[in-house]
């Protein structure tokens, strides 16, 4: 095996390969994905052990709607889902279901079935580079430290951890420094889901609009009139609910997992920080705590979920936003309201500014009507500084705000491919991923010029 001096020691170079992805996540897996469909020998590197990153271990299920036309990836791994008898379509919205254990196989068998290679359980500790190009990623597995190379890499770590390694510029947070809010998702099976549903629909609860019994949501939002609020009024009136437990609930069913619903909540009060290793070890603590309470304050007041129990915390917490690299092209929210196109726009976005704020601030919703959009360009997942790395994910170049909309998991996906695509471009045209034209990438994606 081939060696790598690191610091006065000889580490085992573990593959070398045409793409080297961080980070498993939804955005990781789809660009692997996508670097296999275009014939490249591709490594995953991934600090867990399953692919799908906040999807899969932070619990975040459904993907929030989109009416873009789907992606190829994003309809490969829609088929395979269904052949795990998995139901993405509710039939009333855009939402695409999954539960997390299905996606995390299916994320694995497609990238195993195309040659590829994954990592697991491997921190990314360092990068080697030559001039302004990475060689290696210095890694830390059960092995002790080793090195995977790499021609092309991306940056799909969600934290932009190579991309700071490499020395890109990030930013993060609002004008303010505060970054959206942190969620510790769980689980909860052995709810009567029919009983629960039936119950709501009799208060005359209007937020769960789909008509098929399997895809089921619900929610309390303090004022927003949701029947749930007296409960949890209740509840802190006795004692076994504080007030942070009222600031957002939020539940969801699981295709293919009866009785089992995923939650959105809680909130984690006090955290504005997403970038502090400290916070986000406090977070965990305190959201742990808020789990406990809710878990045994809804088999006590709400009907449907007298038998329910926890069974499952996420592994991950909730990120919606930490680092952004500051890209060749920095997008904005003056391009989502002026449903911005590009020559490059190797994506599309169509969800609403979402922002989960830590403060007080209030954001205008500017949502688009059916069909409309604004893209992404290419030059917002690569940088002047290093030659062959581009990113995929949240953390590509925009604002706080633009990022608040475009960090959805089918817009991340469909960035994604645009990376694994562009990375094949680059090694077969040995052209260097941040001179590459984005439109011959958006071309091959088929993505046709439109004016508005």
């Amino acid at each position: 095996m081939d060696t790598l001096s690191f610091f006065g020691r000889n580490l085992p170079i573990l593959y070398k390969a045409d793409c080297v992805v961080a980070g498993g996540g939804t955005a990781g897996a789809a660009a692997a994905i996508a670097s296999l469909e275009e014939g490249l020998q591709t490594v995953v590197v991934e600090k867990t052990i399953s692919l799908g990153g906040t999807q899969t271990n932070a619990l975040v299920s459904p993907m929030m709607p989109t009416y873009m036309k789907c992606s190829r990836v994003n309809r490969l791994i829609i088929e395979r889902l269904s052949r795990e008898n998995i139901q993405t379509d509710d039939g009333t919205t855009a939402c695409s279901w999954f539960n997390t254990e299905s996606l995390s196989f299916v994320l694995e068998e497609l990238i195993a079935e195309r040659g590829g290679s994954i990592l697991y359980d491997a921190n990314i500790v360092d990068c080697i580079k030559e001039g302004s190009r990475i060689t290696h990623l210095i890694i830390n597995t059960c092995e002790g430290l080793a090195a995977v190379q790499g021609k092309t890499f991306i940056d799909a770590t969600a934290d932009a951890l190579l991309s700071r390694m490499a020395g890109i510029p990030v930013e993060s947070g609002n004008d303010n420094g505060n970054n959206q809010q942190i969620s510790f998702r769980f689980e909860m099976a052995g709810i009567d889901i029919e009983a629960l549903r039936s119950f709501l629909l009799s208060k005359g609860e209007a937020f769960c609009k789909i008509e098929n019994p399997a895809f089921f949501e619900i929610a309390m939002v303090p004022g927003k009139g949701h029947v749930l609020e007296s409960f949890f009024r209740k509840g802190l009136e006795n004692g076994d609910l504080l007030e942070e437990d009222l600031r957002y609930f939020q539940a969801f069913t699981q295709p293919g997992k009866a009785g089992v619903m995923s939650f959105n909540c809680p909130h984690i009060p006090g955290i504005h920080q997403t970038t502090s290793a400290i916070l986000r070890s406090q977070a965990v603590t305190k959201g742990r705590e808020m789990i406990h309470r809710l878990t045994r304050f809804l088999p006590d007041y709400i009907p449907g979920f007298e038998r329910a129990f926890l069974v499952k915390e996420a592994s991950q917490l909730g990120i919606r936003e930490s680092y952004r690299i500051v890209g060749q092209y920095v997008l904005t929210e003056t391009d989502y309201v002026r449903k911005a196109r590009f020559p490059d726009g190797i994506a599309r976005g169509d969800w609403y500014i979402d922002v989960h704020s830590t403060a007080a601030e209030r954001v205008e919703e500017v949502k688009f009507s059916r069909g409309e959009y604004y893209e992404i360009p290419y030059r917002s997942l690569i940088t002047n500084e290093i030659c062959n790395l581009i990113a995929a994910g949240r953390h590509i170049s925009s604002t706080f705000l633009m990022q608040a909309s475009l960090r959805i998991q089918p817009t991340v996906r469909d960035v994604a491919e645009a990376a694994g695509i562009a990375c094949a471009y680059s090694v077969r045209n040995g052209v260097c991923l941040n001179q590459l034209d984005g439109a011959i990438i958006k071309q091959r994606l088929g993505i046709a010029e439109e004016q508005r």
